[in-house]
């Protein structure tokens, strides 16, 4: 990666999300809790949910990721209270093929997230710049299961 490339990829906009994370303090009794790591960076990430009426009601999260991933749990934080799963699902899957498909920029709250669109040319980043998403869908997942039981 050249340096002018780096440049690209670590825009003023996306250093300063990942340095105004909000959300970053942990539940004491969330719904459901899920940590994701991304194996070839070693970017994690932890989050914690409250669900309510089938919509993020609490959300806490603990980021230990690169300026992408950073900036990614940034955005997710600031959309995320409100949310339904399906929404949740389909900014993901956005996300995802945004950066591998060149598809669409996320829906609505999460379309901050096209920011991250210059990193789609860098396939070791993705990993990091799903990590909320992917933790997020998993949360809502378990805290519907743990709702039917």
């Amino acid at each position: 990666m050249s340096e002018s490339d780096l440049i690209k990829l670590y825009s003023d906009r996306i250093l300063a999300l990942a340095t105004d994370i909000p959300r970053q303090d942990r539940l004491a009794d969330p719904d459901a809790t899920v940590r994701k790591r991304a194996p070839l960076c070693g970017s994690t990430i932890t989050v914690d949910v409250k669900v309510k009426d089938g919509k993020v009601a609490d959300y806490g999260q603990e980021v230990r990721a690169c300026a992408l991933g950073q900036a990614a749990a940034s955005i997710v934080g600031g959309a995320v209270i409100g949310q339904t799963s399906d929404q949740v699902h389909a900014a993901r899957d956005s996300l995802k093929a945004m950066l591998k498909e060149g598809g669409p920029v996320p829906p609505a709250p999460f379309d901050g997230l096209e920011v991250l669109s210059p990193a789609s040319e860098y396939k070791n980043r993705h990993a990091s710049i799903m990590l909320s998403l992917d933790a997020l869908c998993e949360a809502m997942e378990k805290a519907a299961q743990s709702d039917c039981a």
